[in-house]
């Protein structure tokens, strides 16, 4: 089995080096790692040329936002389970992809996922919020339950079946890609890991204004009504449901 991390970065110097070693760190032996960056302006793709690997696939050119790098980077994946790490995040420990590829070892297996917490943006072991996943369970889409992007890892051939994320979306194309996958998907064929996967650092695009906070949901109502799991009541749950992370430290 091979696994391909993807990651988008943009004017990131600060935080690349760290995502960068957290992939070189893992006891997963056959990975491959692909890192899309949208023609910094900063030093991160200077940093980034001093990372080459032979599993390692670094690209640089303009893109159109987060997505579309994303997409980019999935079409050079080669992988046979494709995961997503943030040019600010940092996986959990040195295991995370060990222990996902374990439950890919049963071919009824199509999606893994696990738990979440938001770090802070320089001690990141400063827990902020912690999000904690639960299992799948299909009616629960409803009331807005999805489960962190970052933690999320697919088999190749739902994205052949499925297709790429919807640049449409600035903000929320990932809960748009979830939502295509998880209202086809049965509970059989999603594993859970009740575990912290990835450390993710406070500020990210989606919550870094109230601009974008107001996009956000805009996106994601619309999204709601597009998969038809119902209106402003799964929007509203969805946007409550983060509360209790704060307090769960």
């Amino acid at each position: 089995m091979k696994i391909t991390i993807l990651t988008a970065s943009y004017n990131c110097e600060d935080t690349i080096l760290d995502c960068i070693k957290a992939v070189d760190d893992q006891s997963f032996v056959n990975l491959e790692h692909i890192v899309a960056d949208g023609k910094s302006e900063d030093a991160t793709f200077d940093l980034l040329s001093t990372q080459l690997k032979p599993n390692r696939i670094i690209v640089s050119e303009k893109d159109k936002g987060l997505y579309d790098a994303l997409n980019k980077g999935l079409a050079l994946s080669s992988g046979d389970v494709v995961g997503i790490l943030h040019a600010d995040d940092v996986y959990a420990d040195s295991e995370v992809l060990s222990r996902v590829s374990e439950y890919f070892m049963n071919p009824e297996v199509l999606v893994v996922y696990g738990d979440l917490v938001y770090v802070d943006k320089v001690d990141l072991f400063k827990i902020v919020r912690n999000w904690i996943s639960g299992k799948f369970f299909t009616p629960n889409l409803k009331k807005g339950w999805m489960p962190p992007h970052p933690t999320l890892f697919l088999r190749r051939s739902l994205y052949e079946k499925f297709g790429v994320f919807d640049t449409r979306y600035h903000i929320a194309a990932d809960y748009d890609f979830i939502l295509r996958i998880f209202t086809q998907l049965s509970p059989e064929q999603v594993v859970y890991i009740p575990e912290v996967l990835v450390r993710m650092r406070t500020g990210g695009v989606s919550n870094r204004s109230f601009k974008h906070l107001m996009l956000k949901s805009w996106e994601d109502y619309q999204i709601i009504r597009k998969h038809q799991i119902g209106g402003l009541g799964t929007l509203l749950r969805k946007n409550f449901s983060k509360l209790p992370q704060f307090f769960t430290k």
